[in-house]
């Protein structure tokens, strides 16, 4: 008997820009539960965007995560004492959290700058359709191209 779906937690928006995927995002950069630090980190990142010139900071937010989100990816398969990496499509909501935390781990790896700025600027990359979070997305696509054959693995 397979076990009943999870029940996702309904998520409040946030105040400033009413949205849910803002709000999602604080919840990814937050750490030790200090949620005030990463709203104010998230907030002026988004300032940051806005004095560049970049436009809407929310317009680049959610163009960078439809950038970052992979369409395919290749989960691992046992079949007959072999493992094989298998394509296979990403749901929406999967695709929104790794777009999110693949984002978030580029701005922690780039040292120098205070994690707003970071944050800026690997949004701004990503929304150009640039930048190191579309390159991992672009390898996870060619790894899914290459691994085409074992489709028929996925069940």
């Amino acid at each position: 008997m397979r076990r009943p779906h999870k029940k996702k937690d309904r998520l409040v928006s946030d105040l400033r820009h009413d949205s849910k995927k803002v709000s999602k995002f604080v919840n990814y950069i937050m750490l030790n539960g200090k949620k005030s630090v990463a709203i104010k980190m998230v907030y002026d990142a988004f300032d940051i965007i806005e004095k560049k010139g970049g436009g809407k900071a929310i317009e680049i937010f959610e163009t960078a995560l439809k950038n970052v989100g992979p369409e395919m990816e290749v989960k691992s398969r046992r079949v007959g004492g072999a493992n094989y990496q298998v394509p296979i499509p990403v749901s929406a909501d999967r695709q929104l959290a790794l777009a999110m935390r693949w984002i978030i781990g580029f701005a922690r790896d780039g040292k120098g700058q205070n994690m707003s700025k970071k944050l800026a600027d690997i949004l701004m990359e990503s929304a150009k359709g640039e930048g190191s979070a579309v390159k991992k997305k672009e390898d996870t696509h060619k790894m899914a191209e290459a691994n085409k054959a074992f489709a028929y693995f996925a069940w």
